[in-house]
């Protein structure tokens, strides 16, 4: 396979606490969605628009679920169905916003497995998935289930 290109963009007019942007993807999905302080900051239920912390979740939640269903098939075990929220939660330290930890919350049916080898396979799919790897200067937690 060769090399995976995605790209997105984002346009943003004005200062940091009354501007606002755009993002769009190359998919279509976003087409100039907007974001501002408003959207990452102030609207706790996402509302107004979207914000970067909830995208890098969005993107880790569907990585790791996606990992994971390859390590289950190449165990033999094909999921039913994969759940995973990921939560990203950002502190201000030393009057700079840092990203402190990304946890992940997986709920899974899968025929056949038994816990032991699942919490196995899913600590497997958090150490290996893609994002998971571009992300590693943060705590990563998990916790898994099965349904």
């Amino acid at each position: 396979m060769a090399s995976l290109k995605r790209k997105a963009s984002a346009v943003w007019n004005g200062d940091g606490m009354t501007g606002k942007g755009a993002l769009t993807t190359q998919s279509g999905v976003f087409k100039s969605q907007p974001y501002s302080f408003k959207t990452r900051f102030g609207s706790e239920d996402g509302k107004a628009g979207t914000n970067p912390e909830e995208l890098v979740a969005a993107a880790h939640a569907a990585c790791f679920s996606m990992a994971l269903s390859f390590i289950l098939k190449g165990q033999n075990f094909t999921a039913d169905e994969i759940n995973t929220e990921a939560t990203v939660e950002m502190e201000q330290v030393d009057g700079q916003f840092a990203v402190k930890m990304i946890s992940l919350d997986l709920k899974a049916k899968v025929p056949g497995i038994d816990n032991t080898k699942f919490q196995e396979l899913a600590t497997l799919a958090k150490k290996n998935c893609p994002i998971s790897k571009a992300l590693a200067a943060v705590t990563i937690t998990l916790k898994a289930q099965l349904i």
